[in-house]
């Protein structure tokens, strides 16, 4: 389950990227909404967010590229998108409005990963009346009886965060089995586990538990890295997204 930054690295990136990762065997992927203050994310992402948006990525551009290239795509997508963005959009609609502009661009669902879940009613129903999923995050500090109010809030799979902190590669493989094990004690839902999953090694460790690995930072770093010098950069950052996945999903089997 790749993470990728929307419009990265420059706008017409998102529908070459997203066809690269289906051929290289996703199931689903996270579009992060480019933003210039990202919750959680580490500098790899940080980076990725503030280029794109440097280079010109919007809001409307980003769904106009998703809505082209959903036809020729099989894979889920979900969009991760902070509240201060969809407070932003809400103020010159609502939110049933601002769900509806994602539903139509051809995405499923919702990641809102600094969304508190008393806040959380109001855009959770909007997204189930669009038919759109809804998912909010579990980090390894949260008390087991809020846990079980956050997965039970979910829609469409739970986030378990692997670590506390921001969003980065990481060499050691993540401890998650017990907390998988007990959120299965909370939820039929799909757990999906992400925050420093950067390695084949570590894809496989976490679906030998958890139903889904979600890889961001390691797969962003290399997009970054692929675009220096090339001629034709969202060609070079598809190239090097497509290589990597495969890597990453040889962990799954």
């Amino acid at each position: 389950m790749p993470f990728i930054c929307g419009q990265h690295p420059g706008p017409g990136a998102t529908p070459v990227v997203l066809q690269a990762l289906q051929h290289a065997g996703a199931s689903i992927v996270e579009i992060g909404i480019p933003f210039s203050d990202p919750i959680a994310d580490g500098p790899v992402i940080a980076a990725a967010m503030h280029n794109a948006l440097e280079r010109g990525a919007t809001m409307d551009g980003l769904l106009g590229e998703v809505a082209a290239a959903r036809a020729n795509l099989s894979l889920g997508l979900v969009a991760m998108c902070s509240v201060s963005i969809l407070h932003r959009l809400a103020a010159s609609s609502n939110a049933a409005g601002v769900v509806a502009r994602f539903k139509d661009a051809g995405f499923d669902g919702f990641i809102f990963p600094d969304l508190p879940l008393e806040e959380s009613p109001g855009w959770r129903q909007a997204a189930a009346e669009a038919g759109m999923t809804s998912t909010l995050l579990i980090a390894p500090t949260t008390p087991v009886g809020r846990a079980e109010q956050i997965a039970k809030a979910c829609t469409g799979f739970v986030y378990l965060l692997a670590r506390a902190g921001l969003t980065g590669e990481r060499s050691e493989l993540p401890d998650i089995a017990g907390r998988v094990q007990k959120l299965r004690t909370m939820t039929d839902l799909p757990v999906a586990v992400g925050f420093g999953v950067s390695s084949p090694e570590h894809v496989r460790h976490v679906v030998a538990s958890a139903d889904a690995a979600i890889v961001g930072s390691a797969l962003v770093r290399r997009m970054a890295d692929a675009v220096a010098g090339a001629p034709d950069a969202n060609a070079a950052a598809a190239e090097v997204a497509e290589a990597f996945g495969r890597q990453l999903a040889a962990g799954l089997g």
